[in-house]
């Protein structure tokens, strides 16, 4: 057991307490108590840890991005950019407002 006493007096934070060797090595093992071991976490990651870690995740907003498209999404992106950016003239309008409709009978 830590001795007190002016004969075993230890300078200090803890005021003069000497430990001999055998409560130092107790002291020793307790030391890892509280750290986390990597085989006692889950194998499987669920949806609300995916979830914070996606919306929590540090952002460098001063760096570029970048978004890579299949040559399907390139040409898909194309025809709506096309669309939505089409000249629009009253002749255009005119024409669609006026075109001739035909129905036809089910058979």
């Amino acid at each position: 057991m830590a001795e007190l006493g002016e004969e075993n007096r230890v300078s200090g934070v803890f005021g003069g307490v000497k430990i001999n060797a055998e409560e130092n090595a107790k002291v020793e093992n307790l030391e890892n108590i509280g750290t986390i071991r990597t085989n006692n976490l889950p194998a499987k990651t669920g949806f609300w840890n995916k979830f914070k870690a996606f919306w929590l995740q540090d952002i460098d907003w001063k760096k570029e991005i970048k978004v890579e498209l299949t040559p399907y999404q390139q040409k898909v992106e194309d025809e709506i950019n096309e669309f939505l950016h089409q000249e629009i003239t009253w002749e255009k309008i005119h024409d669609f407002l006026f075109q001739e409709i035909s129905f036809r009978k089910k058979a």
